[in-house]
């Protein structure tokens, strides 16, 4: 067996290499291809039932509006009931037929039930779920007391979206439905301060994959990986030891840095877009697709140049990083924020 293990050891580089020069080309001009027919013929979104979590602010409230430009019908899902109302008036006045929302929080399978038992109680189908809904939060492990306290990031990031969609299959199933499923870049950047964001982020990807070859061509799935992305998360909002939700600009200012930060509107619009026409992968704004190359290529320097970066010197404060004096000493952040990130009043509860 180990004179087996040694012979792949040696062939299966140059064999990688080999099938990778002829395979390459030829997939990337179908991939091409296939992502022009895709831009011609999209799907018609009219009288579609959508469901979308996380609707009650940043991207899921923008991909709902999206949506009801295209004349989706609505299930808006998220724990703050005022705050879904809003959103749901405002994506009929924009266009959508019909609208209901459920007050809901992910995290509780049963919760997940009712919003699919409403679903389907309303419409009577489902044709779309675009699992949206996550938290973050912005400290060290070690300064974590209780890790127990810590176990909503998962819960609502990771096993929210796995309730919902276990829950959606049957019925996205009968109607040749599609998952859109909210990720980000920092499933695979290593990015200080975000370790639990990180890492339910990373298994969403991994997650989503293995269901896309479970699913085969019953139900399509396109995983979105946002960058820095116009939400609650960049106007300082984040989950802290204690576990409470609190609002900490300068601490935004330190995790963003000098990024520019895509506009909301855009991103949902992507997403919308890119589900339509079945897309396996989204990454917004598309520049930051790079950042995987360099985690896949030269990982060593990815990690220094963050740890420089979000690591303040010893002794120092936690605030008084590289990435906000870079942010302080360039004024980037009127160039590179948009305004309501800058001025919008944040919603803790």
């Amino acid at each position: 067996m180990d004179l087996i293990h040694s012979f792949f050891n040696m062939v299966a580089v140059p064999f990688t290499v080999f099938w990778l020069c002829l395979i390459v080309p030829p997939y990337a001009f179908f991939k091409l291809c296939s992502s022009a027919l895709g831009s011609l013929f999209k799907e018609d979104l009219a009288g579609k039932a959508v469901i979308i979590t996380g609707a009650s602010s940043g991207i899921g409230e923008h991909v709902a509006y999206e949506y009801a430009r295209k004349g989706a019908c609505l299930v808006l899902v998220a724990r703050r009931e005022n705050s879904l109302r809003e959103v749901a008036d405002n994506a009929r006045q924009i266009g959508s037929p019909d609208v209901i929302t459920v007050c809901a929080d992910v995290a509780r399978h049963d919760d997940c039930s009712r919003v699919i038992h409403d679903t389907m109680s309303h419409f009577g189908r489902l044709d779309h779920l675009v699992n949206n809904a996550g938290v973050t939060h912005a400290n060290f492990l070690e300064e974590v007391p209780n890790m127990v306290e810590m176990r909503p990031i998962m819960d609502v990031n990771f096993w929210g979206a796995v309730y919902m969609t276990r829950l959606a299959v049957p019925y996205l199933r009968s109607t040749r439905g599609k998952i859109a499923v909210v990720s980000s870049a920092a499933a695979w950047l290593p990015i200080p301060r975000h370790t639990f964001y990180n890492a339910s982020k990373a298994a969403l990807v991994a997650l989503f994959e293995t269901l896309r070859v479970e699913l085969g061509q019953d139900i399509a799935i396109t995983i979105v990986t946002p960058g820095w992305v116009e939400s609650e998360m960049t106007q300082g909002k984040f989950m802290m030891p204690g576990g409470e939700m609190q609002v900490d600009q300068e601490l935004r200012d330190v995790q963003v840095s000098a990024f520019p930060v895509l506009s909301v509107h855009r991103c949902a619009e992507a997403i919308v877009n890119s589900v339509a026409r079945g897309d396996r992968y989204l990454t917004e704004p598309a520049w930051f697709r790079t950042t995987y190359f360099w985690k896949v290529f030269c990982p060593e320097i990815l990690e220094w140049i963050y740890h420089f970066m979000f690591l303040s010197s010893p002794g120092g404060s936690s605030k008084e990083t590289p990435s906000k004096k870079i942010l302080d000493f360039t004024g980037a952040k009127k160039l590179f924020y948009p305004d309501t990130i800058l001025t919008h009043e944040v919603k803790t509860e």
